[in-house]
Parts: structure tokens; sequence; C-alpha cells
């Protein structure tokens, strides 16, 4: 028998899924009739709050939910995901972490941490399938999606500046005098990604510039599995790449084929984030804000746990472009930044 869910009580009593959690932990902002109400609702439905037997406590227990395809040691997730522990123990709540497989993904079970009840909300770090992020956000929980959005979910959700991000950076290549470049990134694999083409496609049709399909070169396919970047036999002179790790991989393709970055080829990443020191020109990128992104998501997440606004947004946090070695302006060009 499926287990009652607070969303379940919210609709039998006629109020939120939020209002319902604040009744079920004493918390303040309803009337002492509706409180009742929720409280024999959950009782005759069998649902057993999990602070229930700390509802004087003041912390909360925050769920990092993060697809397993994402989580390495060093990578831009790990980063954030200490970032979202700092955040959460300075104010007060301890955090828990699961990982999703695939298989999980694709048969919708519910991650073990809301199936045991032990976390008050959640934050989905890493986009899995969207039917799975849209059953996580049905679960009636407090939940941000971060790194990603769905507008199809009932979820808040905290992005980089990514298409922005990506127009500035092609826009910076085309004032430099590039007016073939090309795109590294597999667009439909997640929102940030697609987001980050729409802008680099968005600075080409504003200068006038074609989009050519065979510079559009896939970096990981529909499983997020990293794959070879299979080089066009005719080369842009300059490449876009959704992240500083697929740059860094995207040179050292260049340099197999015996191209120099940047004498012959210009390349750009995204995030200013790589695991580790590589050999090589340092990377032109657009630096997300890391820090900025996780003090929201968390102050979202609290936010809704308190009986927070109901309409869900996207918040998008805004970062900058850094320029270093791995581009440069082509001969007879003014080598204005943009």
């Amino acid at each position: 028998m499926k287990k009652p869910t607070m969303r379940d009580i919210g609709k039998a009593v006629g109020v939120s899924a939020v209002t319902v959690s604040k009744a079920l932990a004493g918390k303040p902002g309803m009337s002492d009739a509706v409180r009742q109400r929720i409280e024999r609702a959950a009782a005759e439905m069998g649902y057993v709050y999990p602070g229930m037997d700390r509802a004087a406590s003041t912390h909360l227990d925050i769920g990092i939910l993060i697809p397993e395809a994402f989580f390495e040691a060093n990578s831009f997730y790990a980063s954030l995901y200490k970032r979202l522990v700092q955040r959460l123990t300075e104010a007060g709540h301890f955090t828990l972490l699961e990982l999703v497989e695939r298989t999980e993904e694709e048969q919708r079970r519910l991650p073990k941490m809301l199936e045991s009840r032990k976390v008050n909300g959640l934050i989905l770090l890493g986009q899995p399938r969207k039917e799975y992020d849209r059953f996580i956000a049905a679960q009636g929980i407090p939940v941000v999606f971060l790194d990603f959005y769905d507008e199809q979910a009932s979820a808040d959700a905290v992005v980089g500046d990514n298409s922005y991000g990506c127009y500035r950076l092609t826009s910076h290549l085309i004032k430099n005098g590039h007016t073939r470049i090309g795109f590294v990134g597999n667009y439909r694999a997640t929102s940030s990604i697609m987001d980050r083409y729409l802008g680099y496609y968005r600075a080409l049709l504003g200068h006038g510039l074609p989009l050519r399909e065979d510079w559009i070169l896939m970096d990981r396919d529909a499983e997020n599995h990293l794959l070879e970047i299979a080089l066009p036999e005719e080369m842009p002179t300059a490449f876009v790449c959704n992240c500083d790790v697929v740059a860094r991989r995207l040179i050292r393709a260049l340099t197999a084929r015996g191209l120099r970055v940047p004498e012959d080829i210009s390349v750009t990443g995204f995030d200013d984030f790589e695991t580790e020191v590589s050999a090589g020109p340092g990377i032109s990128t657009f630096r997300v804000d890391q820090d900025a992104m996780a003090e929201t998501a968390v102050r979202t997440l609290l936010n809704q746990s308190a009986g927070g606004r109901r309409s869900h947004g996207r918040t998008v946090i805004s970062g900058q472009p850094v320029y270093r070695e791995s581009e440069k302006p082509l001969e007879n060009s003014k080598g204005e930044n943009a």
C-alpha cells in the first residue's frame, strides 16, 4: 500500500503541503482549527511526520540528491555540494547525501531518504531524467532544483547565467575577428547546456553568422557518458565549449591533430572550474558564482520550509567572463573585448 504524503493530507484537508508540514512540525501560521484538521487527517491516513519526535527542535534535515553520473570526487557538483553543506551547517541544519542511479531514475523509485521520511526538504543537484525530477517534485516536500530547471515541474530552480554567459564569450570571439565558430556540447543533455548553446547561437544570429551543423560537436551521449570528441574535417577558427572540462578535452584532441591553441584555433569554456592544474593555456571562460548559487538554493529551500511563497520560479545567478590564453584575436583584428 502506498504511504501517504504531505500532499495527500493537504488534498484531503484543502491546504498546501507546506501548511501540512508547518502544522505537523508545530509551527505557527494557521488557526488551531486548521491545525487540528491536519493532525486528525494525518492520524487517520497513518502518516508519521519525520520530525514529530523532535518538534521543538529548530533544525531541519535537508537532503541533497545527485544523479550518480554527475558526481565525482573533484567535480563541479562535488564543489557545489560542499558549499551547500557549509551553508546549511552555518544555518544550524543537518545534511544527508544520496546518489541516484540511472535504473532508479528509469523506474521512478523514491530515494531512500524520502521513502524513510528522513528529510524535511530536498535540493536536487544536477539534472536527472525529466520524468524523474517531476516525480520528485510531486512528493509534497519542499524541493529546489540546482543548476537546472524544468518548466513542467512544481519546483523552484537556481541556475547560473548560462545563456548570457555563452553569448558574451561568443560575442567576444566575434569582436576579435572570428566568424567561423563551433560549439562543443550535447545541448539535449541538460537545460544548462541547452541555454549555453542558445547563447552561442544568439550571438551568431546577432552578427549575421551562419550556424554550421558540422561544427556542433557532441561531448556526451544521452546517458551523460563522455564521448570522444570527433573533430570535423574542415575546422572553424574557434570553439565555444559547454564547460571547462570539455574545453580541456578539446584542447588535447586538437593538439593530437597537430593544431595549436590559441595560435591555430581559439577555445573557450564555462564555469571557471578545473579539477586540477593542467598543461596548456589557461582557459578563457565564464565564471559561475558557486557561493551565490549555494546560498540562494539554501535560502529558497528554507523559505519554502517556513511556509514561504508557493509560486515556483527560476533564479538566475550572474557571473562574469574571464579571458585567458586559450583564445586570441585573428590577425588584422582590433582585439576588442566583449
